[in-house]
């Protein structure tokens, strides 16, 4: 119920420790209006996340400014619960577990669809140990994004992604903060590299690293080749030379392959830079929309440490 002012859409707002722009406005009858004065009831489409009942929402004079204040609220949220409480990740879970300085292990699941995350939650749920009580304190569908790294700190928990990706920003901040993102597309594998961890038994061999992100920005079929993704690279770089490519449509991870080739204009390229425009077409995979994002990856081998 719209208090004081008029609610147009595309003011940017706050509400709580979330922030956004107003997409559309529905009257009572889920009509669309373009404007509510005061007293209006009125529903908002825009928010980025669930906010908490009763939070006040307040138009603000641009998102910028919107954005700042709600990341200030989540900071100071992340002071006041978390205190001095040091990061925990999968790699020294066990350890922690030993020296006593954990009795909770806080997980955070994002999926792709609501099933996959029940099946995830319940899954690790179920897990035991005489010492921690394993607690999923947030399930939800949709990418990895900035509040939940932010909840991740505030609560000492880790994140596990099934079929999704963190954006971004999310990415930024979990490295910042420390918060340890964990990604899978297989149920197994995610509630076994718990449980491993749980047990003393994970023993990480080889990390993902990132080489660069790039969009999809025009679409060309040519016969006997399939599609070719005319892209632009957002970040870091694409390299024809890297362990895979994953095709990801709305934080969603919907393809994970390998470039078949990668060309600067209608020449072969080994890599492309941010900044540069190129064309990429992807092994057995023809799907591609503009629009989606391309993130290019390599697998480094770790070496094991002896203690």
């Amino acid at each position: 119920l719209v208090n004081t002012g008029t609610l147009r859409v595309g003011d940017p707002f706050i509400v709580g420790t979330i922030s956004g722009r107003v997409r559309a406005l529905h009257d009572e009858n889920g009509l669309r209006i373009e404007k509510a004065p005061p007293s209006t009831p009125v529903e908002v489409v825009g928010f980025p996340d669930v906010p908490k009942a009763g939070a006040i929402f307040v138009v603000m004079e641009d998102e910028k400014k919107a954005r700042q204040i709600a990341m200030t609220r989540l900071h100071k949220l992340k002071t006041v619960e978390a205190g001095k409480t040091r990061k925990i990740t999968l790699d020294d879970l066990y350890d922690k577990i030993k020296e006593g300085e954990i009795k909770d292990l806080n997980i955070i699941i994002k999926a792709d669809v609501g099933g996959s995350a029940e099946a995830v939650k319940d899954a690790l749920e179920n897990l035991t140990h005489p010492e921690v009580q394993v607690k999923v304190i947030h399930a939800s569908v949709g990418g990895i994004n900035e509040s939940d790294v932010m909840l991740a700190t505030a609560s000492n928990a880790i994140i596990i992604g099934f079929n999704i990706r963190p954006d971004s920003n999310a990415r930024m901040l979990a490295e910042k903060e420390g918060v340890d993102i964990r990604l899978y597309n297989i149920i197994y594998e995610a509630v076994g590299s718990v449980k491993k961890a749980l047990e003393g038994l994970l023993e990480p061999t080889v990390n993902e690293k990132i080489l660069g992100r790039v969009e999809v920005r025009n679409i060309f079929t040519v016969s006997r080749i399939g599609t070719i993704a005319g892209c632009y690279v957002l970040e870091g770089m694409v390299s024809r030379a890297s362990s895979g490519i994953r095709v990801i449509r709305d934080n969603v991870v919907i393809y994970d392959g390998k470039i078949s080739s990668l060309k600067r204009f209608k020449d072969d390229a080994k890599e492309v830079q941010t900044g540069y425009e190129c064309g990429i077409t992807i092994e057995n995979f023809n799907d591609i929309k503009v629009g989606d994002i391309l993130e290019n990856y390599v697998m480094e081998e770790v070496a094991t440490k002896l203690e």
